[in-house]
Formats: C-alpha cells, sequence, structure tokens
C-alpha cells in the first residue's frame, strides 16, 4: 500500500528536500503540499492523506492550530496522522502539537533513513516519539506553561481497569512494551493488548497521547512520579 504525504512548510527548498527523499521510496507518494496552514486544511477538504509532515513556525496559520483542526473530533484511526518538525529539540511548540493531537515530532535535519522510518511507523499506527522523550518533553514545559482552568477531569479514567490504569502510569513514566512485560511480569503480547484497550476506552490515537493525558489528569507529575 502506498503511504500518501502531504508537506507543509512555508520553505519550498524544504519541501523539496523532503519530496525528493520520498519519491525515492516505492510504498510513498507525495500527494499534496502547502505553504502554511490555510492552505494545508484548504488542500485536505479535497485530497485523501495518511501522513502529514507538519512544520510549527509558519505564516497565517501556524502548525499547532493547524494541527488542532485536523484533530479535533476525529477518532483514534480516522483522519491523517501529523508529525511535526522542529528547528529546536523540545521546542515548546512541540509540546503544544502533541497536546492538539500530533502524532509526533522530529528535527527538520532528520537523517533520511529516520524520516522514512517515523512515516510507516505513523501509518502503521505507532507513536514516532519515544516515550520517554515525550516525559522530557513534558516534564519540561509543563510547569512553564499556564494551566488551562477548562481542563476536564476526563471521567472516562474510571473505564479502565485496575491493569489497564498500572499499564498508562507505565507508559506515561517512559517505560517500552518489554520493560512494562518485564516489571509487570506479562508477556509482551499482553502489555501491547493493554496499551490497545487503554486507548480504545480513552479514544486516544496512540502511546504519546497517552503520555500527555495521564499528565494533563494528574496522573503522573513532572518529573516522571506517579499521582
Amino acid at each position: 500500500m502506498t503511504i500518501r504525504v502531504m508537506l507543509v512548510d512555508d520553505q519550498v527548498l524544504l519541501r523539496t528536500g523532503f519530496r525528493m527523499v520520498l519519491a525515492a521510496q516505492p510504498d510513498m507518494e507525495v500527494v499534496a503540499e502547502a505553504g502554511n496552514g490555510v492552505e494545508a486544511l484548504e488542500v485536505l477538504r479535497a485530497t485523501q492523506v495518511d501522513v502529514i509532515l507538519m512544520d510549527v513556525r509558519m505564516p497565517h496559520l501556524d502548525g499547532v492550530e493547524t494541527t488542532r483542526r485536523i484533530c479535533a473530533g476525529g477518532q483514534p484511526e480516522g483522519g491523517p496522522k501529523v508529525l511535526i518538525l522542529t528547528t529546536f529539540d523540545l521546542d515548546e511548540y512541540a509540546f503544544s502539537a502533541l497536546k492538539a493531537g500530533a502524532s509526533g515530532f522530529m528535527l527538520k535535519d532528520v537523517p533520511p533513513g529516520d524520516l522514512l522510518a517515523a512515516i510507516r511507523a505513523v501509518q502503521s499506527g505507532d507513536a514516532v516519539v519515544a516515550p520517554s522523550t515525550t516525559r522530557r518533553l513534558l516534564d519540561r514545559f509543563t510547569p512553564l506553561l499556564p494551566a488551562t482552568s477548562a481542563e476536564p477531569s476526563r471521567p472516562e479514567l474510571g473505564r479502565l481497569t485496575d491493569r489497564e490504569r498500572e499499564v498508562l502510569l507505565l507508559v506515561a513514566q517512559g517505560l517500552s512494551n518489554g520493560e512494562i512485560a518485564a516489571r509487570l511480569v506479562l508477556s509482551e503480547a499482553t502489555v501491547k493488548t493493554h496499551v490497545g484497550r487503554i486507548l480504545t476506552k480513552l479514544n486516544l490515537r496512540d502511546r504519546v497521547q497517552a503520555v500527555v493525558l495521564a499528565y494533563e489528569t494528574g496522573l503522573v507529575r513532572a518529573g516522571g512520579a506517579g499521582a
């Protein structure tokens, strides 16, 4: 199956470079491009896209708000997945984009092989940011950003079983499925099943969103400690 990719960046030269890399892959096709968020939303109305490479700092409508509008109200498996492109590691824009629904972030100078692997991972339903990296991002910016007074209590956390809640806590602390399996004395396949059920019950796209939710609800505090 061909992965349909959209490039959203106000730098034409950068889009050209990404397009050349992707065009050499038999399983990928750049089906659309846009120079800002307004153009991207317009193009998406008429174009089927699987993965969007999204810049954050663009004129007219930035990547964070564009991501929020793309992901708003969508089902976990519905709509295109968004990969945020950022110039600086642990950029506060990347934090905001993860909250908005992005499936991960990467630096603009990412090696071609890593970029291709990230696109394939996102298309298959995985998040491209390691949970530990996401945790460091959240640890850095959660205390600095103003709290949103309208933040919901997320009563759907009550849908989780005790075991699922335990798994969610370990996911948020940066453990991989294998590490969680060893910690809880379970098979890795069982942990994967638990993670899938957690995402379904909480209507989340991927592990990144699960980590964000764990911080927002106080299940995990900055520094990685459980509540």
